[in-house]
């Protein structure tokens, strides 16, 4: 019954047009080097020594630079709040981040070194979300922003609730943003065990050429790192600058912005994805069932940036399917339904739309159909975790407690930690009279995530 975490089929590449003047302001950098992991089994060994050369190299061009390692969360969250509180309107602002990073619900967490992550849950809870944070800087007026994650990195923590670690999303980034990844969307990377990454090296080999605007300095990092790799690590780039800005002071001229080349990713069949869980439940006194109001949906940021990609293509299969997760989180489950049904129609075969077309389908009760997505999404992609706990789910609202219990159990056999399913199964092995296993397995669910009990009520069951 959880949302997706998948791949964008193509790596988009929006470049404003140019005008005739550099952006001004002043100019603010956040670095931050996170290499002590103790989660890792070893620290890492270039994050550290990058973030220094990083600082150094903006400190030259003029930055202001707020130097962190090693930093914790309460940490980052200072930092970032020192941060914002310089920024007036004009300025440039920019982050580079080095250590582990993870996606989750198509969003992007910078990871500080005492997250504690088991599930995907605790994702969002410890990281640092660079859509956030973006957004941030945004409303304070900043007038360039730039964001450099060199985070593309197998990590410890996904594997514990993954076969595979799933790289960095991609950003709905508010305009006059450049956004560079050290590595192709979805896909990761292995430490070198060097001192420093092929991506800093590259990068700050182009950030000292003079007479280069920032868009075609990063574009020619990622031709290095493109070539000096072999091909096998190809960073992504995502820009809506609407202002001329050069990393060198007084270097570049007004025009010179070259257009980047769209390197897409590695093809999504070749990595598959599991879907993090649904956001946290209204209270119970808050009818989840009954649609919002449309204004509220449309004031929405994130739905409005995602309509207006959809305006331009109507077959834009991830903004469609990452709508439909806004939708459903926003309890506006028919709306969530339509654009799992276009993200269908472009791609019968996308497992974590039928799977969550299922859940979202169990949710008001339309349970028939909701079978036959959760049983495809299972031929397609056997052991499918998410798909057997919505499916569980389903088989609870419908009172075919056995075959709930049967469900759930496969569930929990490939992540013992997966509340819903635990929960799920306890309130079906109550409903078949075990009521001291049932109680066990809500006890357990309940400790591991107070929300639960509302949760299941916001989905009708009780």
């Amino acid at each position: 019954m959880t949302f997706r975490l998948a791949l964008f089929l193509a790596a988009i590449v929006s470049v404003a047009s140019t005008v005739p003047s550099l952006a001004a302001g002043n100019r603010y950098a956040l670095v931050v080097g996170n290499a002590k992991y103790p989660d890792a089994d070893a620290p890492l060994k270039e994050p550290v020594n990058d973030a220094h050369d990083v600082a150094d190299e903006l400190k030259r061009d003029g930055f202001q630079v707020d130097i962190g390692v090693n930093l914790t969360g309460d940490a980052m969250r200072r930092a970032f709040g020192r941060l914002y509180a310089k920024i007036k309107p004009g300025d440039v602002v920019l982050l580079f981040f080095s250590g582990y990073g993870i996606q989750s619900n198509r969003q992007t967490f910078m990871i500080p070194v005492n997250a504690q992550i088991w599930q995907e849950s605790d994702v969002r809870r410890d990281g640092i979300n660079l859509e956030t944070v973006l957004g941030d800087i945004n409303n304070r007026g900043a007038g360039v922003k730039i964001a450099l994650l060199d985070a593309s990195r197998r990590n410890p923590y996904e594997r514990r609730f993954r076969s595979f670690s799933a790289g960095l999303a991609p950003v709905l980034a508010p305009n006059g943003t450049l956004v560079m990844y050290s590595a192709a969307l979805s896909s990761v990377i292995s430490d070198r065990s060097s001192d420093h990454s092929l991506f800093v090296q590259e990068l700050l080999k182009e950030i000292r050429v003079p007479n280069l605007m920032a868009e075609e300095t990063l574009n020619r990092t990622r031709a290095g790192v493109t070539r000096a790799s072999h091909e096998q690590q190809v960073p992504w780039i995502s820009s809506s600058l609407a202002a001329d800005f050069s990393f060198v002071p007084g270097s570049g001229t007004a025009g010179s912005r070259t257009q980047l080349v769209n390197v897409p990713p590695p093809p999504p069949t070749k990595l598959d994805t599991l879907t993090p869980p649904p956001p946290a439940a209204p209270a119970p006194t808050e009818n989840k069932s009954a649609a919002p109001a449309q204004v509220a949906l449309a004031d929405d940021p994130t739905i409005k940036s995602l309509t207006a990609k959809i305006a331009a293509n109507p077959d834009d299969i991830n903004a469609l399917y990452r709508r439909g997760q806004v939708y459903a989180s926003k309890g506006a489950y028919n709306l969530a339904i339509k654009d799992f049904d276009d993200t269908l129609r472009l791609n019968p075969k996308d497992v974590e739309a039928l799977n969550n077309r299922c859940w979202t389908r169990t949710v008001v009760g339309d349970l028939k159909p909701a079978l036959e997505d959760c049983n495809e999404a299972l031929r397609l992609r056997p052991n499918f975790v998410d798909a057997l706990d919505s499916r569980g789910l389903l088989n609870l609202k419908a009172g075919v407690n056995k075959n709930a219990i049967a469900d759930f159990d496969a569930a929990l056999r490939i992540n013992p930690r997966l509340t819903s399913s635990l929960y799920g199964r306890g309130l079906a092995r109550q409903r078949s009279g075990s009521i001291s296993q049932g109680n066990l397995d809500i006890a357990n669910a309940k400790a591991m995530d107070p929300n639960i009990v509302a949760e299941f009520e916001s989905y009708g069951v009780h």
